[in-house]
């Protein structure tokens, strides 16, 4: 009877497929992240909507990679509202990013063009800012707090930074690469060469931010315009109507006194009579035509008060039309 053989071949071979099982599951949970982006890019059909705001906000092919990986759906306000929850009714929130999957408010108003491709855009960098290397988040948060800190750049970004400080703490850094890249014209070329690995022109997207801004700057500084008109011709009017209540009422008792002098026979002449007649008769006409200009001033005072108001209407209706909780609720 032959002697057994030593089964070290395939043993050693187990342990080989053993080391390679080992390798490649440590080779998909480092790189989970890219595998799952990857399957979510083959597999998303982006419709024809979103593909224009990728387009139109300039979003590079890694820019498309995330935004796409990302599943981005466009909602209408009761849906948007489970998905994206407000904590604030009076605050408009225009999209959001769960981690996985990103979502955009389905804003209308043709008035705002821009704003739904610039939302794409913020949210998209949320996903770019979250696959950072740890080295790299470093270097990353140094370059953002440096540009927020331009006294500028404060200035103008402080107000959301306050804002998202409430509602997403721990995100500053997070929200500000975000807030930066959408509204900040000119950063430091280190932190711009970050930014075009997302988007093959930035200012394009910076743009699209400007005019939709705009629109609600201009109903802003023309309420702020009138406002100042109004209280500007309110102040005038007040005080050229008391001018007129003196001075009418200084005429009635002139007028009483001219009467009675009449009546007790205490003009010397006729030619006294007339002349202290004609002048009580200039006076109420002087003083018809300050009443008449009074009325006119009051008629465009009015005229001004309804333009203000028709302002004011038109920007609450553009807030409204932004704000997904008041979206929800509207007939």
């Amino acid at each position: 009877m032959l002697p057994t053989k030593p089964k070290y071949p395939s043993r050693i071979s187990s342990l080989i497929g053993i080391f390679v099982i080992v390798v490649l599951a440590l080779v998909i949970y480092l790189n989970r992240q890219w595998i799952i982006d990857e399957i979510n890019y083959l597999t998303f059909k982006p419709s024809a909507t979103l593909q224009s705001f990728a387009k139109r906000s300039a979003m590079s092919q890694e820019g498309k990679f995330l935004f796409y990986s990302a599943r981005p759906s466009l909602e209408q306000a009761d849906q948007f509202n489970k998905d994206c929850p407000s904590q604030s009714p009076t605050s408009a929130v225009l999209g959001c990013y769960d981690g996985r999957y990103i979502y955009i408010y389905n804003i209308t108003n043709q008035q705002l063009d821009g704003i739904r491709e610039t939302t794409a855009a913020y949210e998209m960098l949320h996903a770019a800012y979250k696959r950072q290397s740890p080295a790299d988040l470093q270097q990353l948060n140094s370059l953002i707090e440096e540009t927020y800190n331009i006294p500028a750049n404060k200035q103008m970004l402080s107000d959301s930074v306050d804002y998202f400080a409430k509602t997403e703490p721990g995100e500053r850094d997070d929200e500000l690469f975000s807030l930066i890249a959408t509204e900040v014209k000119t950063v430091d070329p280190k932190l711009e060469k970050i930014y075009d690995k997302y988007f093959t022109n930035r200012q394009t997207l910076v743009g699209l931010y400007e005019k939709y801004q705009g629109v609600f700057e201009s109903y802003k500084d023309q309420a702020s315009s009138l406002q100042d008109q109004i209280q500007t011709m309110q102040d005038d009017i007040n005080v050229k109507t008391a001018n007129y209540d003196t001075d009418m009422n200084q005429l009635n008792t002139d007028i009483a006194t001219f009467n009675s002098k009449a009546n007790s026979g205490g003009f010397s002449s006729q030619a006294q009579f007339e002349s202290e007649r004609a002048s009580l008769v200039s006076r109420v006409n002087a003083l018809n035509d300050t009443r008449s200009a009074i009325n006119a001033e009051i008629d465009e005072y009015n005229a001004l008060v309804k333009k203000f108001n028709d302002v004011q209407v038109t920007q609450q209706g553009l807030y409204k039309s932004i704000n997904s909780v008041q979206g929800a609720n509207s007939i």
